[in-house]
């Protein structure tokens, strides 16, 4: 979204000012639980970027100089805005029928067979006008800025239809224009085969790699290409086909893997130099090894086990003694995860994955930066970079997944301006 330059702002007396310095690289295994924690810390913006971190007292003098808006942050915690990495934010109508067959017990399968399941959303998305997917979503992004989300990545996947998915990169284009958050679009082609194209498994896939990725591409509406590598969805080989397609135009890859059973897919990953691999429910022992060996961003998603109450999670403790590079987001979407909230996902990190709140903090911000290619501007407050940061209204970091399911955010700043407050500054 075009703006004027933004006015020097001034955030001191942070009781914490989490910077995450350091180089444009993940954190690994010890460094992962390392946040640069400056006691009375402050950040001196200019324009969108970072000029000042440090001591309050040693930023006071400059401040007044560029005659900055001083914000007093009140012994509150200054961090890093939430960089959420895996989101399914244009989608219509919900899937609350879903939610309560499942909880009578009903299995994926029946539910599928009632009508519901990706082909609802499908069937949803099919009926709705644009501007309907646009309204939804600005709604839905207003409430990421409040919750201390400043970056998503934004995924298709609900259209199926090769024609729909451009129309869902279209809303993407458009969506970008309407938010001052940052959107990364990836198009995820191969989601489901859509109802019309049973029994034409090749033709969809051919259809996808020869039109849909170069169309995409050569519109740059897409800057990565992802694919759902699991039972009922879509093979190793032809997720290579896809992703490979992708990469030949520029899209880089990520994938949908091991999240219901094991296939293969984190191999896949590590294979074709993916970004991300993605849920990593079902991992075996050489595939931590391989991602930890690898530079592939291992993202879990927590949120989907907890709403579709599995009972078990992805295996964070395993991955980060390994050494692999792991990153925490939301996964937003209306099936297996209809929550916004980083914050919970810190939560569930914590209590269900035996994650540290430090890891968690590190893995939902410079990680997931790393994993969206943009480390070297996002997810962690240094001179020079975007300023993008969130005022957590805790005197200790360790109390934003302490207290779960609330929102501790009271101000969110996105390229240093003001896009949410409930401060009295």
């Amino acid at each position: 979204m075009p703006s004027r330059l933004s006015p020097p702002l001034f955030l001191r007396n942070a009781s914490q000012l989490l910077t995450l310095s350091g180089p444009p690289v993940p954190r690994r295994g010890v460094v992962l639980g390392d946040l640069g924690i400056t006691a009375d810390g402050a950040v001196l913006t200019k324009g969108a970027r970072i000029l000042r971190v440090g001591p309050t007292r040693s930023i006071e003098a400059e401040a007044r100089r560029l005659r900055a808006r001083a914000i007093d942050c009140r012994g509150r915690v200054v961090m890093p805005g939430f960089v959420d990495s895996h989101t399914h934010l244009v989608f219509a109508g919900s899937r609350v029928e879903d939610f309560e067959r499942r909880v009578r017990g009903e299995k994926y399968e029946e539910i599928a067979r009632a009508g519901g399941g990706i082909r609802y959303s499908a069937r949803k998305f099919s009926e709705a006008q644009p501007r309907e997917l646009i309204a939804t979503a600005v709604h839905f992004l207003g409430e990421f800025a409040a919750h201390g989300t400043t970056t998503l990545e934004v995924k298709t996947g609900y259209a199926l239809d090769p024609e729909l998915e451009l129309v869902a990169l279209g809303v993407i284009a458009r969506l970008r224009k309407r938010t001052r958050l940052d959107l990364v679009p990836t198009l995820l082609a191969a989601h489901a085969l859509p109802e019309h194209f049973d029994g034409k498994r090749e033709e969809f896939l051919t259809l996808v790699t020869d039109w849909l990725i170069p169309a995409a591409a050569r519109n740059g509406l897409a800057e990565f290409a992802d694919c759902f590598c699991d039972s009922g969805a879509f093979t190793v080989e032809e997720c290579r086909r896809v992703c490979e397609a992708g990469r030949r135009h520029g899209l880089v890859p990520r994938i949908h893997a091991e999240q219901l059973s094991r296939t293969g897919a984190a191999q896949l990953a590590v294979e074709i130099g993916a970004a991300s691999a993605d849920h990593l429910d079902q991992v075996r022992a050489v595939d931590v090894q391989a991602l930890a060996r690898s530079n592939v961003v291992a993202t879990l998603l927590p949120g989907a086990n907890f709403h579709l109450g599995l009972g078990h999670y992805p295996p964070a403790r395993e991955l980060i003694e390994a050494g692999a590079a792991v990153a925490l987001a939301t996964d937003f979407n209306p099936g297996t995860s209809p929550t916004l909230n980083m914050q919970f996902i810190l939560s569930l990190a914590c209590s269900q994955m035996r994650m540290t709140p430090a890891e968690a903090i590190s893995a939902a911000t410079i990680n997931a930066a790393y994993s969206l290619r943009r480390a070297d501007r996002l997810g962690s407050l240094e001179p020079g970079k975007q300023a993008d940061l969130i005022v957590m209204d805790v005197g200790d970091y360790r109390e934003i997944p302490y207290y779960f399911a609330w929102n501790h955010c009271v101000m969110t700043v996105k390229r240093g301006r003001i896009v949410h407050s409930t401060m009295h500054v």
